[in-house]
Parts: C-alpha cells; structure tokens; sequence
C-alpha cells in the first residue's frame, strides 16, 4: 500500500505523531514484532539519541553505493516500511539498549528528543544503515521510523 512520506519538517505532522504517542499505554498491544509499548519507546529514544550523537550505535557493512541505494528506497518511495528488519543491538532494549523504567517518563522522554532533533541547527552522527545524510532526509526518517513503530502497535 503506497503513503505519503511525512517528515519531523512539517509541524502539523510532527504534532499528529506526537499525539499518536500519547495514546500509547502500556497495555497497548502490539500487531507484529516481540517489543512491548514500552520497550518501543525506549527504542525510538535510544535510536534517536543515536543519530544525535548522544549514544553509540554500531554501523551496518555496507558500500557507499549500497548505503545511498537504502536510503533512496527507505525514505524516498511511498512504500511502508517492511517488518521484521533486525536493528542494531545497542537500541534494543532486550539486547544492549535502554530498559523501561516508567512508562509516562519514557513517553515524555520520547516527545522531548522528537522536538530536540526536528530544531533547525541540529548536528546529526551517522546512521548506521545509511550514512551521512542532508538534513531533509534525516527528518523523513524520524517521521518514517516512529511512524513505523506506531503502527505495530495501531496507533
């Protein structure tokens, strides 16, 4: 099913995914995947973390051309994100990432690091999949990777 991609530039869309976030409990079940709610929010926050350069994270083997090649069809077609992709190990929180501590301060903590990377002037690392990207890229996939994440759990 093609969608439009969305991107943490757009305000109104930055607001409908926060908003999506707050709906999460940690009851919510999810529809594929091994993650809880909660341990999805750790993830996004470890992850984005990451690409601020607050946090480690490890790079995939991959050649320049095949790094842009990812990137293009990630971020760039209006497919939706495949399942079950494994991620690195230091934002997985059953492996070497954050583990829940609090729900509400989780989620907060999830919201915070949104505003944080979509502010103009921000300097980001290096994805770990893609490499070095231009800004506008590195907007679609905060939108694409926590939009992804929501609709595992239907949010």
């Amino acid at each position: 099913m093609a969608e439009r991609t969305g991107s943490l530039a757009n305000t109104a869309t930055a607001t409908e995914l926060i908003a999506r976030i707050e709906r999460l409990t940690p009851e919510t079940s999810r529809r594929w995947g091994t993650m809880t709610a909660h341990e999805m929010l750790c993830h996004l926050a470890d992850s984005f973390r990451s690409m601020l350069g607050e946090r480690q994270a490890s790079m995939v083997a991959a050649s320049r051309f095949k790094r842009n090649a990812m990137r293009v069809v990630a971020l760039h077609l209006p497919m939706r994100w495949p399942r079950g992709i494994p991620t690195r190990p230091e934002v997985d929180p059953k492996r070497g990432g954050t583990r829940p501590a609090v729900f509400d301060a989780d989620r907060r903590e999830v919201i915070s690091l949104i505003q944080r990377f979509a502010a103009d002037g921000v300097q980001y690392a290096s994805h770990p999949m893609f490499g070095e990207m231009p800004r506008r890229d590195w907007l679609i996939w905060g939108y694409r990777h926590v939009d992804h994440h929501l609709r595992q759990f239907g949010c």
